[in-house]
């Protein structure tokens, strides 16, 4: 029987449920020590645990409980000064790893020194694939031609009318080098940590990964996306019950992801423009939010 890859997984929790049990046994017989950093869950996540796993099962984990939501990037921090294997993989609890994954992910790594980080294709309940898995940088001019569907003009002119959303092209057929990758899923090597920092904490919620992948892609590091690790990512699962402080935080993780990287690289014109872009998109989605709302208790009143 092989032993387990010599990583360290890394699950940040916040209310998953039973989700967190299935991830963790997707996982548990593939890495050395699973770490879960509990954001001050309400729910009975962690009971779960306490009761499903046997006492041999549990000596593999490591239970963090914090007394407060402190974001995802700073729970990862957190995980990184727990965990003692030179690879960690994080890890969303709403993920579930098939057979193998991890020995696959770790031999692409593996494969060359100078690659700091690779994930998985992520898929929905359908097997579609999701938008996050393999990714290039959102920059503000492609976020503007996405936003104004000029990226329909990319068959023409492919290097000014780049479309950022790679999942839309064609499946790889090996391992691909990719500007980002998703946070739901990420092996890490620790040598590069050290060498890039750790998840800049000043993100709550969303871009904290797109922030990492550009500083291992600063400090000379590969990123790869293995598109034959396909990895069931039941996405939004754990955020659904607050969509408003979710959309909040992802909209100021967008801005701040353009101000520290963007803003003295592009016109202040075009800066405004996407930072304008952001806030209207943001009051958008807090409008259609509260027309559902109100659509729905219109419905339960007729009803009534």
């Amino acid at each position: 029987m092989n032993l387990p890859s010599p990583v360290s997984l890394v699950i940040v929790n916040h209310n998953a449920g039973l989700l967190l049990t299935d991830c963790i046994r997707s996982a548990q017989s593939q890495v050395q020590e699973i770490i879960v950093i509990d954001n001050a869950s309400t729910d009975t996540s962690l009971a779960e645990i306490e009761q499903r796993f046997s006492s041999k099962e549990k000596q593999l984990l490591t239970i963090k409980r914090l007394d407060r939501n402190i974001g995802f990037a700073a729970a990862c921090n957190i995980g990184i000064q727990e965990s003692r294997f030179p690879f960690i993989l994080f890890l969303n609890p709403d993920c579930m790893l098939p057979v193998n994954a991890i020995d696959r992910l770790m031999q692409v790594l593996r494969s060359d020194s100078q690659i700091g980080m690779v994930g998985g294709r992520l898929l929905n309940a359908d097997g579609s694939e999701q938008g996050g898995g393999r990714r290039a940088i959102p920059t503000p001019w492609r976020a503007l031609v996405r936003a104004t569907g000029l990226y329909r003009l990319e068959r023409f002119w492919p290097n000014l009318f780049f479309d950022f959303h790679l999942h839309e092209q064609p499946l790889p057929l090996n391992p691909i080098d990719v500007e980002a990758i998703s946070g739901a899923l990420m092996l890490v090597r620790r040598d590069a940590i050290d060498e890039v920092g750790v998840w800049d904490e000043g993100y709550f919620l969303h871009c904290e990964d797109l922030d990492w992948c550009m500083r291992f892609r600063h400090k000379g590091w590969r990123i790869v996306f293995v598109p034959d690790v396909q990895v069931l990512h039941h996405k939004g699962a754990c955020s659904q019950a607050r969509p408003l402080f979710v959309a909040w935080h992802k909209h100021k993780g967008m801005l701040r992801f353009y101000q520290k990287f963007f803003r003295d690289q592009y016109p202040s014109v075009l800066m405004w423009l996407v930072s304008t872009g952001v806030w209207f998109r943001l009051g958008a989605v807090v409008f259609f939010h509260y027309l559902s709302q109100l659509g729905r208790f219109c419905l339960r009143q007729r009803r009534g």
